[in-house]
């Protein structure tokens, strides 16, 4: 796929279609990535003597002086279809005829595939990192919670009640699994592609195994067919970055509706609430709703890539170019909504007091009244239509379940004794809960010391893993 560009040997193409058709603007984003992967195929060509060593040490130098620059923010590149031309035709004005043994047996085929699976294992790193503080803060969190009580929700009518600490702890549960997706999209990404060349490998004697320990990768791809070809590390990272998005997502829309007059169950700070520019009364919770919809972009952009992806031939194809937009926004995203969450958790007052009168206006212990029947060997669907007949007795007469004097209870069923009613209490009902992944209070204990587990796994894995930083100092330190 060869450019007719200055980095090519020529300008014939035409202004507008290099316009219509460079992925230069989205590709900045990965010079870091290219000077990297370039540094290292750049040592093992010298190595291997494939270049003479004084081309080598000219190349070596202005790759590093084009890393530092793009560091300082004062690259400037050349216009060219990609970032590697640019990189090429910026290293030909630095370093003259040195910079054409650079592409030695390499195609911008295989380079991009490395450029984007370095920039994924970067990107993952610091979203690992930053799920894995989430978890950690929301264990803390939930630890400071337990013994407010709220009420759980289905089809969004109160249903039972539980502790603030669980409904914490439901979003930790979710986050988990997607520190397991993002171990999963990690190990999709850990081969290493490059050597395979535009699609069929070389037949210069290159050292495909060198370049991916310089790189830190597990393994090497398989097949050069494939590998300029293979998307799914990128539809697997960009799904990962979704579902996460979409578990913040149904967060942030519990907090929109808790937060709300009709609700009353949360105050956000003054910090994280916008102000209406007409409506001097209104505190937004704007935060939220921008959470909410990052995670709808996040799907369209997975949507496009699979798009992209399921009508194309074998080996590569331009419209590749286009998984840019949807990859390179996926993380960023990821990192953003999680560093607003993070950001607004302590700001978030849960009003235990208002919480509480929401229990008590509902008979939301009612599956818990049945339960003590059953104990005392009552079937659980006669206990159900007993239970069922005191909550309406109780809304007859415009009572709740803990006001209910024992006289009219005992007039619905003799079973419904002053022991009975006591056992049912809100505050009782959630502590007698002794269900795994439940809300009892020994569930919860063992849910906050399973989320700082996995906050501390998630931290330590993303510590462990190799960033362009650190790969950057090693290749520039490293024998040619």
């Amino acid at each position: 796929m060869l450019a007719k560009t200055a980095a090519a040997g020529s300008t014939v193409l035409h202004p507008e279609v290099l316009r219509l058709t460079s992925s230069l603007a989205p590709d900045r984003a990965l010079i870091r990535e290219d000077v990297v992967g370039s540094l290292a195929h750049l040592t093992m060509l010298a190595r291997g003597k494939l270049i003479p060593a004084e081309s080598a040490a000219a190349l070596k130098a202005g790759l590093v002086a084009i890393g530092r620059d793009a560091a300082a923010g004062t690259l400037v590149l050349p216009d060219e279809e990609d970032v590697h031309m640019a990189v090429e035709a910026e290293l030909g004005t630095r370093v003259g005829a040195h910079a054409g043994f650079l592409h030695t047996a390499r195609s911008r085929n295989d380079q991009v595939a490395l450029d984007l699976r370095l920039h994924v294992r970067e990107v993952s790193g610091a979203v690992l990192a930053a799920v894995g503080g989430f978890i950690g803060e929301l264990a803390d969190r939930a630890q400071a919670e337990r013994d407010t009580l709220m009420p759980a929700y289905t089809h969004r009518q109160r249903a039972q009640p539980i502790s603030a600490a669980y409904w914490l702890l439901g979003l930790a549960a979710a986050l988990e699994r997607d520190v397991a997706m993002i171990a999963f999209s990690l190990d999709q990404t850990d081969s290493m592609p490059l050597g395979v060349g535009a699609i069929s490998g070389s037949s210069l004697p290159i050292d495909r195994e060198l370049v991916r320990a310089l790189l830190g990768f597990a393994r090497l791809t398989r097949n050069g067919l494939d590998t300029v070809g293979d998307r799914d590390f990128a539809i697997d990272w960009s799904y990962t970055c979704a579902r996460l998005l979409g578990h913040a997502s149904r967060f942030a829309t519990d907090v929109i509706d808790f937060s709300s007059r009709e609700f009353g169950f949360i105050k956000l700070d003054g910090e994280i609430a916008c102000g209406s520019s007409m409506m001097p009364q209104k505190k937004n919770p704007d935060v939220f709703e921008l959470v909410r919809g990052k995670a709808g972009i996040a799907i369209g952009d997975l949507v496009a890539l699979l798009a992209t992806m399921k009508g194309l031939p074998g080996g590569y194809n331009r419209d590749l170019q286009e998984d840019r937009g949807p990859l390179l926004a996926c993380g960023r995203r990821a990192y953003d909504a999680l560093a607003l969450l993070r950001l607004a958790l302590p700001r978030i007052q849960i009003d235990a007091e208002r919480c509480r009168a929401a229990l008590a206006e509902d008979a939301t212990q009612s599956t818990d009244l049945a339960e003590v029947l059953v104990a005392r060997g009552l079937p659980f669907r006669s206990a159900y239509k007993l239970v069922g007949a005191l909550v309406r007795r109780a809304q007859e007469a415009g009572v709740t379940l803990e006001t209910m004097t024992p006289t009219m209870a005992l007039e619905v069923d003799a079973a419904f004794d002053q022991a009975t009613i006591d056992a049912a209490r809100v505050a009782g009902s959630v502590a007698r809960k002794r269900t795994e992944g439940g809300t009892g209070p020994a569930s919860i204990d063992a849910q906050i010391e399973a989320a700082r587990g996995v906050a501390e796994v998630a931290i330590a894995r993303a510590s462990a893993l190799p960033t362009l930083d650190a790969l950057l100092r090693s290749l520039e330190e490293a024998p040619l």
